[in-house]
């Protein structure tokens, strides 16, 4: 017995890397996985379907049910159409896993309008269309008595939440996500859909290509050593969060190794009041104020 035996999962991006490694968990743990992915380069660009039927190959050789979905997340009709290929091919869906994503990072002075457009596009409308769709059945579900447990899992980023220099696009696209999980954990439960971010760290091509990162996520020399960057590692938390034994929504979660962190979103910090209206003089004043105290 799996933790999502009898559940269908949407896994996008899943040809290769974090996805791949979902798809062959989630089907491991007994979902019916339909395995999307265009199979282009970490840039965006080329098409190739072969990743995405390897994964499939791959699950039903280890005995589990999986099928091949090649549409463009990104496009409206394609997400769509992603969702009723789970519902056609399995009878239901009930698990949404937002994983595909691309980079073309460069600094905010060279970085070109179709470089912004293109990675937005493919990590935000990337989430938001086939949640759309996916939570539009599910409402039709709740609607005609069939009620049941659904989970969203969106892929965030530390550089979204953090912030990383040469990577505007993709960071504010994963902002972006971070929001978007959060006003659908307090939308769709009505539905009962849970939803939730994480914010993975694991050696994929994303990664790769990021200058300097390819020598810190090396794999280790040493067979018997740990790799806290393998993103099979991060696989388990997302099986988890869509899990029936799951109750978290709303939330956001750093994922490593052998280490989960939750996020604490924003929230209020150091404030300054006055009697009425402020002047500018005032607050030049007082702003420091706003400064997190110094802490030796």
């Amino acid at each position: 017995m799996g933790v999502l035996d009898g559940r269908v999962a949407i896994i996008t991006g899943a040809g290769r890397g974090l996805g791949r490694e979902h798809a062959l968990l989630f089907a491991r743990e007994g979902a019916k996985v339909v395995v999307n992915d265009l199979g282009g380069d970490a840039r965006g660009e080329g098409a190739d379907a072969t990743p995405a039927q390897q994964t499939v190959e791959d699950i039903k050789l280890a005995g589990g049910e999986a099928v091949v979905n090649g549409d463009d997340v990104t496009d409206w009709a394609g997400a769509q159409r992603l969702v009723q290929q789970a519902v056609d091919t399995f009878g239901d869906l009930h698990v949404l896993v937002n994983n595909a994503g691309i980079l073309r990072d460069r600094v905010v002075v060279n970085m070109t309008e179709d470089e912004w457009d293109v990675v937005v596009s493919v990590h935000l409308k990337g989430h938001f269309a086939p949640t759309h769709h996916a939570a539009a059945y599910w409402r039709e579900q709740t609607k005609g008595g069939r009620a049941g447990d659904r989970a969203i899992v969106h892929t965030t980023s530390t550089s979204g939440l953090f912030s990383n220099p040469g990577q505007a696009n993709y960071g504010a696209a994963k902002s972006g996500i971070a929001t978007l999980s959060q006003i659908c954990a307090k939308e769709l439960i009505r539905y009962g859909v849970r939803s939730n971010a994480i914010a993975p760290a694991a050696r994929t091509r994303l990664t790769l290509s990021t200058p300097g990162v390819e020598q810190m996520m090396a794999a280790p020399e040493e067979d018997d050593t740990f790799d806290q960057y393998d993103p099979a590692n991060v696989a388990p938390f997302v099986a988890y969060l869509s899990s029936e034994s799951c109750s978290f929504t709303g939330e956001t979660f750093y994922v490593i190794g052998g280490t989960v962190r939750r996020i604490a979103p924003w929230a209020f910090a150091e404030t300054i009041e006055c009697d009425g209206r402020w002047t500018v003089g005032d607050l030049a004043a007082r702003a420091g104020e706003l400064l997190p105290p110094v802490t030796s």
